[in-house]
């Protein structure tokens, strides 16, 4: 599964994408809250400058800022970047195109441009931010963030690559992820999205400027400085909790790690990192808010949809992703039965 160039109707569904970008004069652009969302908006906003981004940071049910910044900008064209979910009822108050590219599992939705691999061939979950490349065809070095950070390895598109020092000879994506520079790029990618409104605001269009990752990494340009300041600040928030999560792990199959509620979520890249310390177990971390536990779960030997779905069934909670990473909601009153679930279904 590398070219799409044998897929000719992948390759029509991304040139017909291309060309609504070219004619629309006033794009607007909702993207999900990770690096294959922000990546994906970057891919687009680099070559389209008319467009306008708003990051979605609310639950997949939440969709009150979708119409809010709708009726604000007014868009002759929409496009709905790596989230899992938008409701019939969404793509039916719209009166102008609404593309979704997403690579999450398919959903019955009419009246909307909805390009995702899975219609071709079902195990095809190369993310968005893949695909968004697939139709800039440039800035590699950015799109590789959102590819390597959602676990996908494009060989073929790395073997002339202009920054391959930054691999470090490594040739598998977890190593790649964890022991390498281009890792450290994912993590700044992410880091910088934990903040408030404003600063994330303010760190995306940084991002959006930047010209290579030494810019960033070896902090060669005030921009660089600043946004490597901020992820050294979320980072020490982070090395904290992951000292707390490991010393955690005693028993065998599960590691369940909860922390208090703080203005910033970092459980999906604390149980990312964790599933690769710990390949043999279930990883679960979570964060208490509003009486709800906001989880990640993840684990190389498990398959996590149906797991989710039989733990959580008749609970208050819902919760989905692919087959070895998940996210979701639980009512902190059912926790106590869904982790009781959880333990007897591994």
């Amino acid at each position: 599964m590398e070219s799409i160039q044998e897929n000719r109707e992948i390759t029509e569904e991304l040139e017909k994408i291309k060309n609504y970008l070219k004619k629309s004069e006033n794009p607007l652009i909702f993207f999900d809250d990770d690096h294959d969302g922000l990546i994906s908006y970057i891919l687009l906003k680099k070559n389209y400058d008319k467009c306008k981004g708003i990051i979605v940071k609310a639950g997949m049910r939440d969709e009150t800022i979708y119409f809010r910044k709708i009726k604000e900008y007014t868009p002759d064209l929409i496009l709905v970047l790596d989230r899992a979910e938008i409701s019939q009822e969404l793509i039916d108050s719209v009166s102008v195109p609404l593309i979704w590219i997403d690579h999450h599992p398919l959903l019955d939705r009419k009246g909307v441009i909805y390009f995702n691999p899975r219609k071709y061939d079902k195990n095809d979950n190369r993310p968005t931010s893949f695909w968004s490349y697939n139709i800039v065809k440039n800035n590699l070095w950015i799109a590789l963030i959102g590819i390597f950070g959602d676990y996908y390895l494009p060989k073929y598109l790395i073997e002339n690559f202009e920054y391959k020092d930054l691999l470090e000879n490594k040739n598998e994506i977890e190593e790649i992820l964890y022991t390498t520079r281009y890792g450290k790029l994912v993590k700044i990618f992410n880091f910088v999205l934990k903040g408030s409104t404003s600063e994330v605001r303010k760190n995306i269009n940084m991002l959006c400027k930047l010209e290579n990752p030494y810019d960033l990494l070896e902090q060669k340009t005030p921009r660089g400085k600043y946004l490597y300041s901020f992820y050294e600040k979320i980072n020490k928030t982070y090395k904290l909790l992951w000292e707390k999560a490991v010393k955690s792990s005693k028993d065998k199959k599960l590691l369940l790690f909860l922390y208090p509620e703080t203005k910033i979520s970092l459980s999906g890249l604390l149980s990312s990192e964790l599933a690769y310390k710990y390949p043999d177990k279930l990883i679960m971390v979570g964060r208490e808010k509003d009486s709800q536990l906001r989880f990640s779960l993840r684990g190389k030997n498990f398959m996590l949809p149906p797991l989710l779905k039989k733990s959580m069934e008749g609970l208050e909670g819902y919760g989905g992703g692919h087959d070895h990473a998940v996210g979701g909601n639980i009512s902190m009153k059912d926790f106590p039965e869904f982790i009781k679930r959880i333990k007897e279904n591994i």
